[in-house]
């Protein structure tokens, strides 16, 4: 079996420098079928996770949630 198979977070680049610095944390997810999650970073203030956070919406908002999602214009060379 593949090291990342269940990883949720794959960190495509196996090179750690890449990511370690990335605060990434679960707190409270439920993990099924293999899944896990590695956390990395020092974490974030209670700040920082305050004015970022997101409270649980209800599924019939996902539309109007995400309408404007989509692709970026970026281009090589320039700032997105």
């Amino acid at each position: 079996m593949v090291e990342w198979c269940g990883q949720v977070t794959k960190r495509i680049t196996p090179d750690t420098g890449t990511w370690k610095n990335w605060n990434w944390r679960s707190e409270g997810d439920l993990m099924l079928n293999g899944a896990y999650f590695t956390p990395s970073g020092r974490g974030a203030g209670a700040s920082y996770a305050r004015a970022s956070s997101l409270g649980a919406k209800s599924s019939s908002m996902v539309g109007s949630i995400t309408s404007s999602a989509g692709v970026l214009s970026c281009r090589r060379g320039s700032r997105c």
